[in-house]
């Protein structure tokens, strides 16, 4: 008996969240929270690119691991 209501409980509860993920009031903070990770990405590439650090994404390319250039 104790088995089918923590079942019961454990359904609606999944229930719920699956409708309060898919209400149409938290699309603009999922599509940002999505969008984070991208973002930070391109921030990090902006602020490497052509600063002559030696930093960018094409720092190192050609030396083999352990070595130095």
């Amino acid at each position: 008996m104790l088995s089918g209501i923590i079942t019961l409980f454990l359904l609606l509860l999944f229930i719920a969240i699956a409708i309060w993920a898919w209400l149409p009031r938290n699309k603009k903070s999922f599509d940002a929270t999505a969008r984070l990770a991208v973002e930070d990405e391109q921030d990090a590439r902006d602020k490497n690119a052509g600063n002559g650090n030696g930093n960018g994404p094409d720092a190192g390319r050609g030396t083999k691991k352990g070595t130095q250039a």
